[in-house]
């Protein structure tokens, strides 16, 4: 009854999504700060076995347990443990006014701005999608893009164990033509990777230096899996003029040193979240424009 429900009206669905996507932002914070440190831990653990160092190798694995689940929660200064009522996404952080209830210390502002992004954008693809498959999917699609824009831009890191499922979910979804037909899926797959990947290596030719890393390629390739080679022209471009937009801005205006690397992945991610949105509108605006 309650699938009916939310199936027949679009607000109750909305705000369901808006709801529940709070939640998950919540736990997209954790992913964003811990997903980067298990990294390095694994990371950390082949090399040590590589390279046959016992001792090494034996002190990382007698480390405590990190993953998203455990350690619990806690301040990072005073070490007091978040309890249920103190976790609560966006309201939490305002009961608190922004700090912790044992020492005070500044809780940064981004975790709510993360969890009510988050929130809004789902509860955008709802509206505009409504319920069905196409909705479900790219809910879940917008809560892999903002985990990915912010590790990204964090880190310089776009984690495979996202990425890849993103790409295989992409290509599973087309099966049944969800956004485009399979051929379209399979082949933006591969011209995504190899459209970047050719670009990165023309352009390493050309200065000897690496202009982006692999993460890309594959981010590029899950968005060709998901709606087809045909998206993939708009999509690229709109990142590039985006990022270029900003990577000036910051070198100009804010004096950021042009040798320190800008992650592209933010500006894939909210391409991509664009073309979702309005990249038909685009398409045609363009058409019209050109025709």
């Amino acid at each position: 009854m309650a699938f009916e429900f939310l199936a027949q009206n679009a607000v109750a669905f909305t705000a369901t999504v808006f709801i529940f996507s709070l939640l998950v932002g919540s736990f997209l914070n954790v992913v964003i700060y811990r997903l980067p440190v298990m990294m390095k831990r694994s990371w950390e653990l082949e090399i040590a076995e590589f390279q046959e160092d016992e001792k090494q190798y034996n002190k990382l694995k007698q480390q405590k347990p990190f993953n998203l689940i455990k350690p619990d929660s806690t301040c990072p200064k005073c070490g007091h443990k978040i309890r249920a009522w103190e976790n609560i996404p966006v309201i939490s952080w305002l009961g608190l006014r922004g700090k912790c209830s044992n020492c005070k210390n500044p809780i940064s502002i981004r975790y709510p701005i993360i969890e009510f992004t988050t929130a809004v954008l789902s509860a955008f693809v709802a509206w505009k999608f409504g319920w069905g498959m196409q909705a479900f999917a790219l809910v879940f699609f917008t809560w892999s893009l903002v985990a990915l824009t912010m590790i990204d831009f964090d880190t310089q890191l776009l984690p495979d164990s996202i990425v890849l499922p993103l790409l295989w979910i992409g290509l599973g979804l087309n099966l049944t033509e969800t956004f485009t037909d399979l051929n379209s899926a399979v082949i933006g797959a591969a011209a995504g990777y190899l459209g970047l990947w050719s670009i990165y290596w023309l352009f390493k030719l050309v200065t000897g230096k690496e202009g982006m890393g692999y993460g890309d390629f594959k981010l590029f390739a899950a968005f060709g899996a998901w709606f087809g080679w045909q998206a993939l022209p708009l999509i690229i471009l709109l990142s590039s003029l985006v990022g270029a937009v900003v990577g000036i801005t910051l070198i100009v205006a804010l004096g950021r040193d042009r040798q320190i690397p800008i992650p592209f992945g933010p500006y894939l991610c909210g391409a991509a979240i664009t073309y979702i949105f309005w990249g038909d509108t685009i398409m045609q605006w363009y058409m019209g424009r050109m025709f």
